[in-house]
C-alpha cells in the first residue's frame, strides 16, 4: 500500500531582511514528505536546513508559496490555530536538549501534556510510557545535571513523543554526543519510525547519522539533491 503525503511544499520562497539587505534562503522550493518516512536533510552551514525545519513546524512562515499538511495549507492558519496544530502534531528534538534545569526528568517530559486537558494520572501514565520507551524509567526523579548528555537527549526524545505527535522534527539530535551515544539515540529514532510509525525529519551534518534514515536530501543553495539510502 502506497504511503500518503504528509507534507508538500509548493514553490516556497523564504527571505529575511537584514538591515537594508534582503537575504533569500529559498526561491521556489518544492518537496514532499510521506507519512511514516524517516528523512535526513544534509547540507553546508547556512544552506537553510534549520529554516526548513521551522517552516515545517509552523514556527516560521514562508514569504510566498504554500506548505500543505495532509492537503491543507498551514501557512494560512492564525497564530492561535498554528499553536494548537503544533501542540497536536509536532515533537521537537534539539541538539542541546533544551531541558528545564530545575525540573526532574519526569517533570520535563510532562511539560507538553500541561497544554492538554488530562488528569494527573493520565499525564503520569503517558510520562512513564515515554520514559520506558527510551530506557530511562529508573531516572525519572533525576535532575538534568545528574544525567549524562545521552540521557538528557533521551529525556528530550521522551518529551517530544509523550503527547503522541504525528511527526518529529530533529535538529542535529546527535551533534553534541560521542559516537557510541549517538548510535543509541539514532536507534531510538529508528525504533520510533519503524515500530511506531512516526514520521521523522532530521537535520544532520553527520553522514553516519543520515544512514539511519530511509531517504536523504542534500540541501545546497536553496535546492535539493536527492540520494536514496539503504534502509
Amino acid at each position: 500500500m502506497s504511503q500518503k503525503q504528509l507534507f508538500e511544499l509548493n514553490n516556497v520562497n523564504k527571505s529575511f531582511t537584514k538591515g537594508k539587505e534582503e537575504i533569500t534562503i529559498f526561491n521556489g522550493l518544492n518537496m514532499s514528505i510521506k507519512e511514516g518516512e524517516f528523512l535526513a536533510i544534509m547540507g553546508p552551514s547556512g544552506s537553510g536546513k534549520t529554516t526548513l525545519l521551522n517552516l515545517l513546524g509552523g514556527v516560521d512562515r514562508p514569504t510566498a508559496g504554500d506548505i500543505l499538511f495532509r492537503g491543507s495549507p498551514i501557512n494560512n492558519l492564525s497564530e492561535g490555530q498554528l499553536s494548537k496544530w503544533r501542540a497536536e502534531h509536532i515533537g521537537f528534538i534539539f541538539q542541546f536538549y533544551n531541558l528545564m534545569p530545575m525540573l526532574n526528568a519526569a517533570r520535563n517530559v510532562e511539560l507538553p501534556l500541561l497544554l492538554k486537558k488530562l488528569s494527573r494520572s493520565q499525564r503520569r501514565n503517558s510520562v512513564d510510557t515515554a520514559l520506558k520507551l527510551v530506557g530511562l524509567e529508573a531516572r525519572a526523579g533525576h535532575q538534568p545535571s545528574e544525567l549524562s548528555g545521552g540521557q538528557q537527549q533521551r529525556v528530550a526524545i521522551a518529551r517530544a513523543i509523550v503527547s503522541d505527535p504525528t511527526f518529529l522534527l530533529c535538529d542535529e539530535p546527535t551533534g553534541d554526543l560521542d559516537r557510541a551515544t549517538a548510535v543509541e539515540i539514532l536507534e531510538i529514532l529508528q525504533l520510533l519510525n519503524r515500530e511506531f510509525g512516526k514520521t521523522i525529519v532530521m537535520v544532520t551534518h553527520d553522514p553516519a547519522a543520515a544512514e539511519y534514515a530511509s531517504r536523504c536530501l542534500h540541501l545546497d543553495k536553496g535546492e535539493f539533491i536527492e540520494k536514496d539510502l539503504a534502509a
